[in-house]
C-alpha cells in the first residue's frame, strides 16, 4: 500500500492489537486487508456485496455523543479500511482458537452440528458473538434479526438456531416461540414409544458456560481519541483515489464547497457495491462519520429529528424506545418506519446503512423513502451559506432538480412528524422472501380525513419497484379528496393508479403484470387496515366489514419464525462398546476448526513470493465469432505480467466441444476468451475492462427449450423406455389428460466460489494443483492434456471443498486447465479465485425441463398408461447434459407403478453457458413432472391427491420401468409413518377449516412419496482406494478417494476405521486427498462417497488388523501400542492399501433394461403451508420428513444431510429463479438478485425421523447413502403451495390449474390466485416488445 503523496496515520484495533496503517488506501476493503495483509483468513469471501455474510466481522466504536462501547456486525467486504479510524474490529480468530480457548459461540455451533463445509461458519459465529455482546441472554426476535442477513447452503439453518436458542433462558423450550405447548409435548410429535429410539443429536450439559466477563475490552486508547478536541481532518491517499475525513461540521461544509461532486460515504452499503459492480469511479470520498452533528437525536411533542449519519439500526432502536411513550394516533409514520426496518436487508447492512445514505440514493426499491414520503418529512440540508428545509417528497424522490439538494449541500438530519388527528399510515412490501431480500414492489400510503368524518382531506400514495425511481400517484390522490372512505372510492382509486402509474413491457425486473397487480393489491390492504382502524375508534359509525374483507385475514404480514423440530434415529445396540463410533452422532470431523475459522480453504493458503492473480475476460455474445482480440492497453497497466489466450496452450485447449479458452468462436455469454495474470487480483480485473475484443454474430441465437426444439439443436441422440401397450390401454381408460410443466434452473451458490490455486515446479515440468473440486482425477487430467503432459507430473491436492452439489464435478477441471496455462507462460504460481459474479455467470447449474404429458386413467384414479416426452436445457456443450437425460427417464415413476408406460427425453444444446451435475442429477426435475399429472389425475378424478397417490404407489416387490427389481416394502412404510407423524388427516381437516374462514389467505398441505436410486451407471464409477499407515506410537494416518465437501464423509471414515481397528477416534487422522496418495479416483458424487470410500478403508483396516492378528493371540491383555511396536519389531508392514472394485451394474438402452442401482432410498415429506392470495406471499409452516437411512453410520451426519437438501430443493421449487434475457445474459448473478432460501424460509416446525431397523446389505454397515435425495421432498412445499392456490381458486369459482409451473415463486402464487384485482391489468403482449426476461425451460 505505498503511494506517492503523504497519509495521515490510519489507527485501528484488531483482535485486541493495534494497527497503524501509514498507506491506507481507500478503494481497499476490511475483508482484503484481513486476509491478505494481516493474514486472518477465517473471515471469508462469499458475494463482495454484503449479501451472504460469509466475511461478517463485530466492529466496536466509542459512540461521540453517548461515550457508549457500541458493538455491531458488519460485513467486511463493504467496509473501507479508511474508514475504520478509530474502530476496534474483532474476527473470529479474536474470539477464540484451539490453539487457546474456544468461545461458548464456536463449541455450540460445532457441537450442534451447525457446521458442514464449514465455508459459512465464522460469518454465522461472529453475528451470534455479536448479539451475545450486547444481549448475553436473547430473545428469539433478537436471533431472528441477527441471522437474516446470513446464508447456509449446507446445513438447513435448524441446527444453527438451536445453538444460538442454546444462550437464551428459555432455550430448552420452544414456548419462547410462542407456543402454549411444547412441540416435544405434542401427542403426534413424539417419536415413536420405543426404547431403540433417540433424539438427542448432543449433549447440552457439555457446553461451556458463557462468561461475558472474559470478553476483549474495549481499548481505552481509542476512548482517548474519540475525546480528541482537535478533530483534525484525515486524509487517506490511495493509489487512485483520496479519502478524507472531516472532524467537523464546519471542515466538512468547506469540502463539499471545495469537492461538489466527491461522494459522502458512512456505511458504503450503496456507493461500495457500486464502485465493486458497476465499476463507478470517485477520485475523491469524503467520510462525514466523525460528524457529531449527523448523530444527535431531537424528541420533541411534534416529532423526531434523526441525524443523517445514524445507521439504520439505530433509526430501529430509537423508534422502538419512541413508539410506546406517545398516543398510538400519533406513531403512524413510525410504527409504518418500524414494520420496514425489520426485514430491510440483513442485521449487517442495518448494522452499517445510514439513514441520509437511504433517503439520497433513492433507490427505486427503497423500503423507507415512500414512507417518509407519505409522512410529509423534512431534510434538513446544510452547506456554507446556512440551513435549509427541502420538503421529502415525491419531487425530491423522483430526482426532480429544483426538489434536490445542491452539489455543495449535505443532508444533516431528518425531520419525523408524530401524524397527525386522523391520519391513517401505512407501508407495504412484497419481496422474493421475508428477509435480506430487495423489494418487488413496495408503498407508503396515507390518508387524512376530515373531523369525525370518512371524507379524504389529503392523500398521499407512493410506490417503490415500478419505475427507475419511486413514484407518486399524486393526480390520483388528488382525485380522490373529497371522497368518502368506501369501496366506490377503492374501486375508483384502483382504477386511477393504473392509468397513472404504467409500466412498459420490457421494463427491467420484469413481472410486469404482477407488479401492477401488487399496485392495487396494496391499495386494497390499505383500504381495509383504514376501515378497521375507523371501525374501532367508532364501533357504530361505520358498518361491518363482510366476512369476506376481514381485515385480519388480509392485512397481517406472516410472522418472521425460527425453525424447530425433533430429530429421531434408531439408538445403537447397548451391547456395542463405548469405544465403537459407528451409529453414534458424532461432531464433524473439522467442527471445531470450521467455528474458530482454522479450517483451510483454497485461497486461504499463504501467498508464495511471485504469485500472481488471475482474471478471466468472458465473451459478451451468445454467438459470434472472434475478429481480433487487442490486449495492448491491459498489458501497459499496472502490475499485469501477461494475458493468456488460446495460441498459448501447450497441449489440447480443451475438445472441440468445450474449448478452455474461446477459439475462433464464442457460443454463450460467459465464455472464457482469455485471461489477465496480474500481480494482485485489483490490478487483473481492471486489466479485464481494457481488453479489446471485436466480435461478429452469428446466428441462430438458440436459448430456450422452445428454440432448440424449432432448429433441431440437441445434444446426442433420443433416449426412450417403454414398458407394457400404452396405444392399447389409452383406449381402454375413462379419461385421458394432456399438459405441459416447465421446471427452471438452479444455481449451485456454493458458498466457497470456484477456487484453484497451480504451483510449478523447478524440475521436470511439475505441477501442484490446489483445487476446490469433487473429481481430483479429472482435474489432473484436464490440467496434463492442457500442458500436454503425462498425469504423473500433476498432483491435485484437496483439502476441504466450501459446499459443491455437483458444480465442482468437472467445471474445476476446465479453470484448473485454464489457470495452469497461465502458470506454464508465466512461470510463476497462480491463484485463480472466481468472484462470485462471474462464477455464476461461468460455470452454468441445474437443467431446466421441460415436460409434456399424455395420462389415461380410470374414474378412481387408477392410471394405466402415461406418455412423457422431456427436454432439458443443456446449455452450449455436452457436459453431463446426457447422462442427467437419462437419469430423469429411469427415475420418472418415482414411487408409482405405472403398467403402460413410454417416456422419451432429449437434451437440447442452447447459446446458454454449459449446465452441468447438480445434486439429485435429473432426479429433481423428472419426478416433479410426475408429480404434476399425478395431481391433476386427482383434480380431474375429484380425488384427494394423497388417495391418487397412494393407490397407484408400488405395493409389493416388483420392477422399476428399466426392468429392474426391488422391494418397496420400505416406501410403504416411510408413507405410513410420515402420514402418521405429521397426523395428516386430521392437519388437512384443520386447513380446511381455516380456508372456510379466511378468504384472502389460504393454507394447502401434501404428502409425497419417494424411491430414489442411488449411484452411477457404470461398474467403475464406483472403485475406491484407501490408503491407512499406523506409525509406531500407535497413531494412525488414514487417506482415501473421497472429497470432504461438508457432507462428513471424513468424519465417517475415521468412525470406520475406529471400529475396523478397535482404537478410539482420538489415535486416527486423516489429511488432504491427492492424487499422488490415491490415483485413479472417481468423483465423489451421486451419494456414494461414504459408501465406496469406507469399503476402502474397511478393506485397509483389515488387512492390518489380519497382519496384527498373530501378535495380538499371542498377548490378548497388552496395549495397542504394545502391538503395533511388536510388529515393527518382526519386519511386519504397517501400511496398507484398501480397494472397493464396486457394485455391478450394467444399463442395455437398446433394450431398456439394466439393473442399474445398488440399492434405493425410500422417504416421505408432508409440508403445510399458508398463502397469502393478495401478494403471493407464502409461509411454510411445517414439514415432516421420514426417510429409510437403514443404519446410520452417524445420524447427526445424516439428518443434516437431509434437512439440507431438503432446504435446498425447497428453494428450487419455491424461490430460486435464473432470469436469462432473450440474448441470453444471466441477469440473476449474485445473492440480491438470486434469492436461495434463509433462516426464516425455513418451515416454523421441521421434524425429521429415520426408519429404525432396516437392513442394506449392499452398503457398508447396512448404511446408506443420503447426500442427494431429500432434495426432492422439498417438493412436498411446492405441492401444498398448489394445494393452497386450489383452494383459492375454487372459492372464486375458477377452474384448477392441473400444472403450476417451478419455482412457486410470489409472482406464480399471486397470479394463479386470480381476482378483480388481476382483472383489472391488462395483459401485456408480449410481440410488443422486447421482454426483459424468457424462459429458458
Amino acid at each position: 500500500m505505498s503511494h506517492s503523496k503523504e497519509s495521515d496515520e490510519l489507527v485501528f484495533f484488531v483482535n485486541g492489537r493495534k494497527v497503524i496503517e501509514r498507506n491506507a488506501d481507500p478503494e481497499v476493503n476490511l475483508l482484503f486487508y484481513l486476509r491478505k495483509t494481516l493474514r486472518l483468513t477465517g473471515t471469508k469471501y462469499g458475494c463482495g456485496g454484503g449479501a451472504c455474510g460469509a466475511c461478517t466481522v463485530m466492529i466496536s466504536r466509542c459512540d461521540p455523543v453517548s461515550k457508549k462501547i457500541r458493538h455491531f456486525s458488519v460485513t467486511a467486504c463493504l467496509v473501507p479500511i479508511c474508514s475504520l479510524y478509530g474502530a476496534a474490529v474483532t474476527t473470529v480468530e479474536g474470539i477464540g482458537s484451539t490453539k487457546t480457548r474456544v468461545h461458548p459461540v464456536q463449541e455450540r455451533l460445532a457441537k450442534g452440528h451447525g457446521t458442514q463445509c464449514g465455508f459459512c461458519t465464522p460469518g454465522m459465529v461472529m453475528s451470534i458473538y455479536t448479539l451475545l455482546r450486547n444481549h448475553p441472554e436473547p430473545s428469539t426476535e433478537q436471533l431472528v434479526e441477527t441471522l437474516g442477513g446470513n446464508l447456509c447452503r449446507c446445513t438447513g439453518y435448524r441446527p444453527i438456531v438451536e445453538s444460538g436458542k442454546s444462550f437464551s433462558p428459555s432455550s430448552s423450550c420452544c414456548k419462547m416461540n410462542g407456543e402454549v405447548k411444547c412441540c416435544l409435548d405434542q401427542e403426534e410429535n413424539k417419536p415413536e414409544n420405543k426404547s431403540n429410539v433417540c433424539t438427542k443429536l448432543y449433549e447440552k450439559e457439555e457446553f461451556q458456560p458463557l462468561d461475558p466477563t472474559q470478553e476483549l475490552i474495549f481499548p481505552p486508547e481509542l476512548m482517548r481519541m474519540v475525546e480528541d478536541p482537535l478533530k483534525k481532518v484525515l486524509t487517506f491517499h490511495g493509489e487512485r483515489t483520496t479519502w478524507i475525513a472531516p472532524g467537523t461540521l464546519k471542515d466538512l461544509l468547506e469540502l463539499k464547497m471545495k469537492h461538489p461532486n466527491a461522494p459522502l460515504v458512512v456505511g458504503n452499503t450503496s456507493l461500495g457495491p457500486d464502485m465493486k459492480f458497476k465499476e463507478n469511479f470517485y477520485p475523491i470520498i469524503i467520510s462525514p462519520a466523525r460528524i457529531v452533528e449527523l448523530f444527535t437525536v431531537t424528541n420533541t411533542n411534534v416529532g423526531l429529528t434523526l441525524g443523517a449519519g445514524l445507521s439504520l439500526a439505530q433509526v430501529k432502536d430509537i423508534l422502538a424506545d419512541v413508539i410506546p411513550q406517545l398516543p398510538k394516533e400519533k406513531t403512524q409514520i413510525y410504527r409504518a418506519l418500524s414494520k420496514h426496518l425489520r426485514t430491510l436487508a440483513g442485521q449487517q447492512i442495518r448494522n452499517m446503512a445510514s439513514l441520509g445514505g437511504h433517503i439520497m440514493s433513492r433507490l427505486p426499491t427503497s423500503d423507507l423513502n415512500p414512507i417518509l414520503g407519505v409522512g410529509k418529512c423534512i431534510l434538513n440540508v446544510a452547506s456554507k451559506e446556512g440551513i435549509q428545509q427541502i420538503p421529502l417528497n415525491d419531487h425530491f424522490l423522483s430526482g426532480a432538480t429544483n426538489a434536490s439538494l445542491k452539489p455543495e449541500q449535505v443532508l444533516v438530519s431528518v425531520f419525523i412528524p408524530v401524524s397527525r388527528k386522523r391520519e391513517f399510515v401505512s407501508a407495504f412490501r412484497q419481496a422474493p422472501c421475508q428477509q435480506n431480500a430487495l423489494a418487488i414492489v413496495n408503498a407508503g400510503m396515507s390518508v387524512l380525513f376530515k373531523d369525525d368524518t370518512d371524507t379524504i382531506t389529503d392523500l398521499s400514495i407512493i410506490y417503490g419497484g415500478v419505475g427507475p425511481t419511486t413514484v407518486s400517484a399524486s393526480k390520483s390522490c388528488q382525485k380522490l379528496i373529497g371522497r368518502c372512505w368506501d369501496e366506490e372510492t377503492l374501486k375508483e382509486a384502483c382504477r386511477l393508479v393504473l392509468d397513472e402509474i404504467t409500466l412498459p413491457g420490457s421494463a427491467p425486473g420484469g413481472m410486469v403484470e404482477y407488479r401492477r397487480t401488487l399496485m392495487i393489491s396494496f391499495l386494497f390492504k390499505f383500504y381495509l387496515d383504514v376501515l378497521q382502524q375507523l371501525k374501532k375508534r367508532d364501533p357504530c359509525g361505520y358498518p361491518d366489514i363482510s366476512k369476506k374483507f376481514q381485515a385480519t385475514s388480509v392485512l397481517g404480514d406472516f410472522p418472521l419464525t425460527l425453525p424447530r423440530g425433533v430429530q429421531s434415529f434408531e439408538r445403537v445396540d447397548p451391547q456395542q462398546t463405548p469405544q465403537d463410533p459407528v451409529g453414534r452422532p458424532i461432531m464433524h470431523h473439522s467442527g471445531i476448526k470450521h467455528a474458530t475459522g482454522e479450517a483451510e480453504f483454497c485461497d486461504d493458503m499463504p501467498l508464495l513470493t511471485d504469485e500472481l492473480f488471475l482474471a478471466v475476460v468472458t465473451s459478451t455474445r451468445p454467438h459470434a465469432r472472434i475478429i481480433s482480440i487487442d490486449a495492448s492497453e491491459a498489458l501497459a497497466l499496472p502490475g499485469v505480467v501477461d494475458v493468456v489466450t488460446a495460441q498459448d496452450v501447450p497441449g489440447d485447449n480443451g475438445s472441440e466441444e468445450e474449448r478452455l479458452y474461446a477459439q475462433e468462436e464464442v457460443i454463450c455469454v460467459g465464455q472464457i476468451v482469455c485471461a489477465v495474470a496480474a500481480d494482485s487480483y485489483t490490478h487483473a480485473k481492471q486489466a479485464t475492462e481494457k481488453v479489446k475484443i471485436v466480435y461478429q454474430d452469428i446466428k441462430p441465437v438458440i436459448v430456450s427449450i422452445q428454440d432448440a426444439i424449432q432448429h433441431k439443436s440437441f445434444i446426442g441422440p433420443e433416449k426412450k423406455l417403454e414398458q407394457g401397450n400404452i396405444e392399447d390401454a389409452f383406449q381402454r381408460v375413462d379419461q385421458v389428460i394432456e399438459g405441459e410443466v416447465h421446471f427452471g434452473g438452479q444455481e449451485h451458490f456454493y458458498m466457497e466460489t470456484q477456487s484453484v490455486r497451480v504451483v510449478p515446479k523447478a524440475e521436470d515440468k511439475e505441477m501442484d494443483i490446489y483445487v476446490s473440486s469433487q473429481d481430483a482425477a479429472f482435474t489432473q487430467e484436464m490440467v496434463a492434456y492442457a500442458l500436454g503432459i503425462p498425469k504423473n507430473r500433476i498432483n491435485c491436492h484437496v483439502k476441504r471443498v466450501g459446499g459443491a452439489f455437483g458444480g465442482k464435478s468437472s467445471k474445476p477441471g476446465l479453470l484448473a486447465a485454464v489457470a495452469a496455462v497461465a502458470a506454464n507462460k508465466t512461470g510463476c504460481p497462480i491463484r485463480f479465485i472466481l468472484e462470485r459474479e462471474d462464477d455464476m455467470l461461468i460455470t452454468g447449474g441445474r437443467h431446466p425441463l421441460l415436460g409434456t404429458y399424455k395420462i389415461g386413467f380410470m374414474n378412481n384414479g387408477k392410471i394405466e398408461a402415461a406418455d412423457i416426452e422431456y427436454h432439458i436445457n443443456g446449455g452450449c456443450t455436452p457436459d453431463d447434459s446426457e447422462l442427467v437425460i437419462e437419469y430423469a427417464l429411469l427415475k420418472l415413476e418415482n414411487a408409482y407403478k405405472i403398467p403402460n408406460l413410454r417416456v422419451r427425453g432429449r437434451a437440447c444444446r442452447t447459446n446458454l453457458p454449459s449446465n452441468t451435475a447438480f445434486r439429485g442429477f435429473g432426479f429433481p426435475q423428472g419426478a416433479f413432472v410426475t408429480e404434476t399429472w399425478m395431481t391433476a389425475v386427482a383434480a380431474k378424478c375429484h380425488l384427494p391427491p394423497e388417495k391418487v397417490r397412494e393407490l397407484n404407489m408400488f405395493k409389493t416387490i416388483d420392477r422399476t420401468i428399466h426392468k429392474q427389481e426391488f422391494d418397496p416394502k420400505n416406501l410403504i412404510r416411510c408413507w405410513e409413518k410420515c402420514m402418521e407423524d405429521s397426523s395428516y388427516y386430521s392437519r388437512k381437516k384443520a386447513t380446511e377449516e381455516f380456508n372456510q374462514q379466511s378468504y384472502w389467505k389460504k393454507r394447502g398441505i401434501a404428502i409425497i412419496p419417494m424411491k430414489f436410486s442411488v449411484g452411477y451407471p457404470k461398474t467403475c464409477y464406483y472403485q475406491a482406494a484407501a490408503l491407512v499407515h499406523i506409525y509406531t506410537d500407535g497413531s494412525v494416518l488414514v487417506a482415501h478417494g473421497g472429497v470432504e465437501l461438508g457432507q462428513g464423509i471424513n468424519t465417517k471414515m475415521i468412525q470406520v476405521a475406529s471400529r475396523e481397528l478397535k482404537i478410539p477416534m482420538s489415535y486416527i487422522h486423516l489429511g488432504e486427498m491427492n492424487t499422488a496418495t490415491v490415483p485413479n479416483t472417481i468423483a465423489t458424487a451421486a451419494s456414494t462417497g461414504a459408501d465406496v470410500n469406507g469399503r476402502a478403508v474397511q478393506n485397509a483396516c483389515q488387512t492390518l488388523m489380519e497382519r496384527l492378528k498373530p501378535i495380538i493371540s499371542q498377548s490378548p491383555n497388552g496395549t495397542w501400542e504394545d502391538w503395533v511396536n511388536e510388529a515393527f519389531a518382526q519386519s511386519i508392514s504397517l501400511s496398507a492399501t484398501g480397494y472397493f472394485r464396486g457394485y455391478e451394474v450394467h444399463m442395455d438402452w437398446e433394450k431398456g433394461e439394466g439393473d442399474i442401482y445398488p440399492y434405493f432410498v425410500f422417504g416421505a415429506a408432508c409440508s403445510e403451508v399458508e398463502i397469502d392470495c393478495l401478494t403471493g406471499a407464502h409461509k411454510n409452516i411445517r414439514t415432516d420428513i421420514v426417510m429409510d437411512a437403514s443404519f446410520s453410520i452417524n445420524p447427526a451426519v445424516d439428518i443434516g444431510q437431509i434437512e439440507g437438501a431438503f432446504t435446498q430443493g425447497l428453494g428450487l421449487y419455491t424461490l430460486e429463479e435464473l432470469k436469462y434475457s432473450p440474448d441470453g445474459v444471466l441477469h440473476t448473478r449474485d445473492p440480491k438478485q438470486y434469492k436461495i432460501p434463509s433462516v426464516t424460509d425455513i418451515p416454523e416446525e421441521l421434524h425429521v425421523s429415520l426408519l429404525t431397523t432396516t437392513q442394506n446389505p449392499k452398503a457398508i454397515y447396512s448404511s446408506k447413502g443420503l447426500g442427494e435425495s431429500g432434495m426432492f421432498l422439498g417438493s412436498s412445499v411446492f405441492f401444498a403451495i398448489t394445494d393452497a392456490v386450489a383452494a383459492a381458486r375454487r372459492e372464486r369459482g375458477l377452474a384448477p390449474i392441473l400444472a403450476m409451473d417451478s419455482p412457486a415463486t410470489p409472482e406464480r402464487i399471486r397470479m394463479a390466485c386470480a381476482d378483480q384485482f388481476t382483472d383489472l391489468v391488462p395483459q401485456i403482449d408480449s410481440k410488443c416488445c422486447k421482454p426483459w426476461s424468457i424462459p429458458v425451460a
